[in-house]
């Protein structure tokens, strides 16, 4: 009986076979498409592999790059426009004198675990965030905070020591995230959040996996894809290979700018050049000779070719500076011309401090390839006013963060800062720039002071100008985002408001 069983169904199956091949010829011979359904999964590739997936807890803009708006939420979200927009806080109210934001929470949201997220989560994660043993890489946003009080479920009130006027711009990054108490302190390897992707695996040195959500809170919004592979892939050839091979299905962030052209021909793939926040800065240790003096620091900008270096470090792709701020952020002013390139008066100014003959130091180059060509075109500019710069390429990111970042062992450095509207960077003490103006550290107190945004702005004009003028770093030029994908695939960010690779809206079309 058995044995007859499998032989009617293997007749079964083949005379299915040979019914359905005759259906699929006739609907060819007549004219009539067959599609496949559009793919429900996507291959990100990333050049970094981040070290953890908590962004509460470390810096590197890799961690956000996975995980936020996929796997974590914050209270507020910043869109692809750079605007602030209500998140797990559906919306908030702020006392007349900006000391008391009183927050209306969502109702209904849970964590991955199933852990329910309401005030008393908010509470504990803002109170983990501003703690005294917090490692949250933006502490200090959170410094203004007097108390975290969550009268019922669905409130949380923030009552402030002073006015915040960016706050709740800062609730919306990557670091600012709800994380809930039971999974907190193992969100570095296994995250547990709210977004509409959940964590599904990582391999290490290889790949991050997330899964959709299927109990998203909003459905309206929840992940059109099922399931997406973070990549990381460090050599931008074989970042180029994996592409063109369809290894990858998008690199939003490729890291090989000589390479672009190389896509242009390819019917498969389309690369798109958006706006980031990376300002490419070369900072000067302002409390070492002769950084100290503002003549030599306006000098050596002013030997600087900025176009000719946007050119040679990165293929002409990027928009030069004049301070720290780029023409994505509110406020902007072009302030290339107040230290112009000028090589005669560059001599003038650096004679007038006492360096004639000029002087010799050393540039601490980071590995990554804009470092390293930017290094070499300021070392052949600088050599045109008598000034002799040494090239040390120094390992990023744990190298760097030691003797530049927190040892202060450097005259002269150069990296992309890729936080948005971080210009306040100048009023830190202690910051590895050395930097200190009063009068700069004024104007961004006012800024904070006031949540009108067209003061704001002429309060950052005024702040730009400052660094303009005193050059505690040479500002050089913003990267682009070069993206390269798939045509088919929709959804993904063009430009970058804030470092990410939000996947909320990423699909594939036919």
């Amino acid at each position: 009986m058995a044995s007859r069983f499998r032989s009617n169904s293997t007749a079964l199956t083949r005379r299915a076979l040979f019914s359905l091949s005759i259906t699929a010829g006739l609907l060819l011979s007549t004219g009539v498409a067959v599609q496949a359904a559009p793919k429900t999964g996507l291959t990100l590739g990333m050049a970094v592999e981040p070290a953890g997936l908590d962004p509460t807890i470390a810096a590197p803009v890799a961690i956000g790059q996975v995980t936020w708006q996929n796997i974590f939420e914050g209270l507020t979200a910043i869109d692809r426009q750079g605007k602030v927009q209500p998140q797990l806080a559906e919306s908030w109210t702020i006392a007349p004198d900006g000391l008391t934001y009183t927050f209306k929470l969502r109702s209904g949201v849970k964590f991955h675990d199933g852990e329910v997220f309401d005030a008393s989560v908010a509470k504990f994660s803002i109170d983990r965030a501003r703690g005294a043993d917090s490692v949250n890489p933006q502490k200090r946003y959170f410094a203004s905070i007097d108390t975290v009080e969550a009268p019922d479920a669905a409130t949380l009130v923030l009552k402030l020591k002073q006015p915040a006027g960016s706050l709740l711009y800062w609730l919306g990054w990557p670091s600012s995230v709800m994380v809930a108490p039971k999974s907190a302190d193992n969100n570095k390897t296994t995250p547990v959040g709210t977004g509409p992707f959940k964590f599904a695996g990582w391999a290490k040195g290889s790949k991050v996996d997330l899964a959709k959500n299927g109990d998203y809170w909003n459905a309206a919004a929840a992940a059109k894809l099922e399931k997406a592979t973070f990549r990381f892939i460090a050599d931008p050839q074989a970042q180029a290979a994996a592409l063109k091979a369809g290894d990858v299905d998008a690199f939003p962030e490729f890291g090989a700018p000589e390479l672009i052209e190389s896509f242009k021909d390819d019917p498969r793939l389309a690369t798109v050049i958006g706006n980031t926040e990376l300002k490419v800065v070369a900072g000067m240790n302002n409390a070492r000779k002769p950084f100290d003096d503002k003549r030599v620091r306006q000098a050596l900008m002013m030997a600087i070719d900025r176009p000719s270096v946007v050119e040679g470090a990165w293929s002409g792709f990027g928009t030069p500076i004049g301070s720290h701020y780029t023409p994505n952020d509110r406020g902007y002013i072009d302030l290339t011309g107040t230290q112009p390139y000028d090589v005669d008066k560059a001599k003038a100014l650096l004679t007038e401090a006492g360096y004639p003959d000029g002087f010799s130091f050393t540039m601490k180059a980071p590995q990554m390839a804009y470092a390293q060509r930017s290094s070499q075109m300021l070392q052949a500019m600088l050599a045109e006013i008598g000034v002799t710069m040494t090239i040390e390429t120094t390992e990023f990111p744990a190298k760097w963060v030691a003797d530049v970042f927190k040892g202060g062992n450097f005259d002269m450095t150069i990296v992309a800062h890729a936080e948005p509207m971080d210009i306040d960077i100048y009023a830190r003490d202690p910051y590895y720039f050395g930097y200190k103006n009063p009068a700069f550290n004024e104007i961004l107190k006012k800024v904070e002071a006031t949540a009108d945004a067209s003061e704001q702005e002429t309060l950052y004009g005024e702040a730009q100008k400052i660094l303009a003028d005193d050059v505690p770093a040479l500002f050089l030029f913003v990267m682009p985002k070069l993206g390269v994908w798939d045509k088919k695939v929709q959804g993904l960010w063009e430009n970058e408001p804030i470092p990410s690779n939000v996947l909320s809206e990423v699909h594939w079309v036919e």
